[in-house]
């Protein structure tokens, strides 16, 4: 077996896809086939299940990789010793997050890893879920945090964290001292996410449930629009009480006092689990470590860890 191929499988369950593999190999996506077919030929079975342009590693397979990651691990620690080496080359992980996530405790997880790995290269990527759960599955991350998981074999999740949700306006359209009921909120302009995103899904049955309609929604994919949005006196809006902490404190905007409470939302952590296991599995850990710091940093009813 050569080292090659072994480099060529390890790719290939990186990325998922022979065309992306190809390229960070330089050569053809043929070329990548006839070099798997050879190495299921020698193991005398098949290493991934392929369907169209998508595949999964067998059983099989993920024992093979984890030989292969361990061999060429220990192949360029070889070569790094006998050429003199002191330092190992740098590594990149790409990481993806929401809004809340990125204006929360991003930057303190960011600054984390670089003391604890000053050589490692950081990818961050701020989008919506849906982009987010798509990006993963296209191989694009290593490590995402948004309000649904991204499901797979080869990924593995948990609950990062828990936010608290918080009706909000401004007080030029708002009474602080006044209680709402979700009567009184279907009936004034309302802000949120676009419809089929995580935070929609939550806004909407809020009303069916009391078979109240919202009758003005306007929606925005950005949370920083949205509170602008809201300070401006555009509407009402339900958000992650912590992202409006200095807005509240400013009294830019207030808690709406609301007969029906709004669920909280949970940020859901997703990691792939097939390459670079000890790299992402420090990112990870350093993820939990920040995410707690941050937590006993704020009022515990704006956020904690489940």
């Amino acid at each position: 077996m050569r080292i090659l191929d072994m480099t060529t499988f390890v790719a290939l369950a990186r990325h998922r896809h022979f065309g992306r593999a190809a390229q960070e190999l330089h050569t053809t996506q043929p070329a990548i086939s006839i070099r798997l077919a050879a190495m299921e030929d020698e193991f005398g079975c098949r290493l991934m299940h392929r369907t169209g342009r998508d595949f999964a590693l067998t059983a099989s397979g993920q024992r093979v990789l984890e030989t292969f990651q361990a061999i060429l691990s220990s192949y360029e620690g070889l070569k790094r010793e006998l050429a003199g080496e002191t330092t190992h080359a740098p590594k990149v992980v790409r990481i993806g997050a929401i809004d809340s996530v990125s204006s929360t405790w991003m930057t303190a997880f960011v600054e984390a890893l670089h003391e604890a790995a000053p050589t490692l290269k950081i990818e961050l990527t701020v989008e919506g879920t849906k982009s987010l759960i798509e990006g993963m599955n296209k191989g694009e991350f290593d490590v995402i945090f948004a309000v649904d998981p991204a499901i797979g074999d080869n990924f593995r999740s948990f609950t990062s964290c828990v936010l608290q949700m918080t009706w909000a306006g401004s007080p030029k359209i708002i009474n602080p001292d006044s209680t709402y009921s979700v009567d009184d909120l279907a009936r004034m302009p309302i802000i949120t996410f676009p419809k089929d995103t995580p935070p929609y899904r939550m806004i909407a049955p809020y009303f069916q449930d009391e078979q109240v309609l919202a009758s003005k929604l306007t929606s925005s994919n950005s949370l920083y629009s949205i509170i602008n949005l809201l300070i401006d006196g555009y509407g009402v809006g339900a958000i992650p009480t912590v992202t409006i902490k200095r807005e509240l404190k400013m009294g830019l905007l207030h808690p709406i006092r609301v007969s029906k409470r709004f669920p909280p939302m949970p940020i859901i952590a997703t990691y792939q689990a097939t390459t670079e296991t000890e790299l992402i599995r420090r990112v990870v850990e350093q993820s939990r470590q920040s995410v707690a710091l941050f937590c006993a940093t704020v009022d515990p009813s704006m956020a904690w860890v489940d």
